[in-house]
């Protein structure tokens, strides 16, 4: 073997080795460079109380029971009786007066009171006839203007499209609880 062959064969030994030994430094340092270069990871959000399950207070509901009259205690006992023991997700809790004509759901807590005064409010004022049941929406409370008994649900600001909680007791109300004699004017006939 000649010089020259000698020389080729080492160079191209030397340039294997060179390129064997290059090549992983230069993917390393181009993976380095990138992580680098990368922008930081956004921490993982902390779960919010709304996003898990919620305790739910053993405490009843505080609420007023208004003195009824044997009939109406009897239409709101009958109410009472077919409501649901759970409203969408919320579930049914205590209440400190009224068992027979308050009923509360969910923390915080929406209420349904059956009995007391009926509702005034200007003729002007809309009302909303949602599942066959006329109500009048005030302060934040609906109540019913076309039922023998008024039945007044309030919807605590923390719920959006408090009509559409409201509506979920319709149904029972349009099977235990009479029609007024006299139906307001923008709620429609009597089904």
């Amino acid at each position: 073997m000649s010089n020259d062959q000698t020389a080729r064969s080492g160079r191209r030994s030397a340039k294997t080795i060179a390129t064997v030994v290059a090549l992983p430094i230069a993917l390393l340092a181009g993976f380095g460079f990138f992580q680098a270069m990368r922008p930081p990871a956004e921490p993982a959000p902390e779960p919010s109380v709304a996003a898990g399950p919620q305790v739910m207070p053993t405490t009843p509901v505080t609420m007023d029971a208004p003195a009824l009259n044997e009939r109406q205690a009897t239409v709101c006992r009958a109410l009472l009786s077919q409501l649901p023991e759970q409203v969408r997700e919320l579930p049914r809790r205590a209440v400190t007066a009224g068992h027979e004509q308050n009923a509360a759901y969910g923390e915080p807590a929406l209420t349904l009171a059956c009995g007391g005064p009926s509702p005034t409010y200007p003729p002007t004022d809309d009302v909303y006839t949602l599942d066959g049941v006329c109500w009048h929406k005030g302060d934040g409370a609906w109540t019913t203007v076309d039922r023998e008994v008024p039945v007044r649900v309030t919807v605590p600001a923390a719920y959006d499209t408090p009509g559409q909680w409201v509506i979920n007791f319709s149904k029972t109300l349009v099977a235990t609880v009479p029609h007024a004699e006299r139906i307001p004017p923008g709620c429609g006939t009597r089904a």
